[in-house]
């Protein structure tokens, strides 16, 4: 394995009931909150009303930025940055799933900055600080409660962009698999695809000497495999939500990625149509994943049969590695499909019409991806099989 620091300063605060802890660190920040939510659900849910009660009882005074969009827009972390400066804010406190956590990343991070927030996003100038960010989870995706990335669309130039910095991670993030009982089916789908991605992306590497890494990742991959039927049986169950939930963080939180470097490009084809189509970032990503693994199988057939193996049980019995390696990805390509997951852009009705601009967004940094690097032909073509 290569050599590494590691260090993930979000206090995680994961359980039944543990809202309880809000007050308390909120307390130690400040009693100014900016409010980040988004279209609602927790009204409907009675999340927000628990939220405020607690904000209320220990005298915090409370500002509320609503509305954050599925793939947050730069629009709203504006909107954000200039209430927190207007309100002298001491703690921004995100109660949702990682876009409203993302967006109030951005918004953390930009209102400690003097000039537009997305100067950093577009990586023309450095953060220099941020706010405090508390979060309270609502959806298991992303994993961006405990780690320092966040994605933020420029719908205006049809960008859709990561970024990060060492400001950006969240100061505590509570996590009650309670306040992901009432998360519909299909956002519980885009939510299982998206962990299951993040650990595909550590897990595709060229790194020698990683069992403890892959074994890592191969475990998560199982456990979401083996819990995501159960639980789409089951919406209501607390022990599979709780499983999901914890899956989800450990999936990005930076442990999975010690000593190697993953691949990533596969999120960087996916944040491109989305900008364009704004499309559920985990349907994207079923649509994505098996064409890029399919695209790039020569770049490490081992890996890919190691992935088959030990992942989905595949035999390799009278087949070729290359062969046992296909098994793998078409058994990942039938799993996304049997819990509801798109396999086609054109279950978006995305045709070829945007292929050509949807590739300009991926090819904005340049050649991409670290398992095997992609330039714009290459992005076409995985744009083209996944039609």
């Amino acid at each position: 394995m290569n050599s590494f620091t590691f260090q993930n300063p979000t206090k995680l605060i994961f359980g039944k009931g543990q809202l309880e802890q809000l007050a308390a660190e909120v307390r130690q920040y400040g009693t100014k909150v900016l409010l980040v939510y988004g279209g609602g659900s927790i009204k409907r849910n009675g999340l927000y009303d628990k939220v405020i009660g607690i904000l209320n009882e220990m005298g915090a005074q409370i500002t509320e930025l609503s509305g954050v969009e599925p793939n947050p827009r730069l629009s709203t972390v504006h909107k954000g940055v200039e209430l927190c400066r207007s309100e002298n804010i001491d703690l921004v406190l995100a109660v949702g799933g990682g876009s409203v956590i993302d967006c109030s990343k951005a918004i953390a991070v930009g209102a400690k900055y003097e000039g537009d927030v997305w100067d950093i996003i577009t990586r023309k100038a450095a953060a220099s600080g941020a706010l405090p960010l508390g979060t309270v989870l609502t959806i298991a995706a992303t994993g961006s409660e405990m780690n320092a990335g966040s994605v933020i669309t420029n719908w205006e130039t049809k960008e859709k962009l990561g970024w990060g910095s060492p400001y950006s991670f969240p100061k505590f993030s509570i996590l009650d698999p309670e306040h992901t009982l009432s998360l519909p089916r299909d956002q519980t789908v885009y939510g299982m695809v998206d962990i299951m991605s993040h650990v595909l992306e550590s897990y595709f590497h060229h790194v020698p000497n990683t069992p403890v890494q892959d074994g890592f990742c191969e475990t998560i991959l199982k456990t979401v495999i083996d819990t995501a039927p159960k639980l789409l049986q089951d919406l209501q169950s607390f022990e599979h939500r709780s499983t999901i939930l914890y899956s989800g963080t450990m999936a990005l939180n930076g442990v999975l990625s010690m000593g190697v470097r993953g691949d990533w490009a596969t999120h960087n084809l996916e944040h491109a149509v989305s900008a364009v189509h704004d499309i559920p970032h985990g349907g994207g990503l079923a649509i994505l994943f098996p064409n890029w693994m399919k695209y790039n199988l020569d770049a490490g057939v081992e890996r890919f049969k190691q992935f088959a193996v030990n992942v989905f049980g595949v035999s390799t019995d009278g087949k070729t590695d290359r062969q046992a390696a296909e098994e793998g990805i078409e058994a990942l390509r039938a799993f996304w499909t049997s819990i509801g997951a798109p396999s086609r852009l054109k279950d978006y009705d995305i045709d070829d019409s945007t292929i050509e601009l949807m590739a300009d967004k991926a090819m904005i940094y340049g050649d991409y991806g670290y398992f095997k690097k992609l330039n714009r032909d290459d992005t076409v073509a995985i744009y083209r099989m996944s039609l």
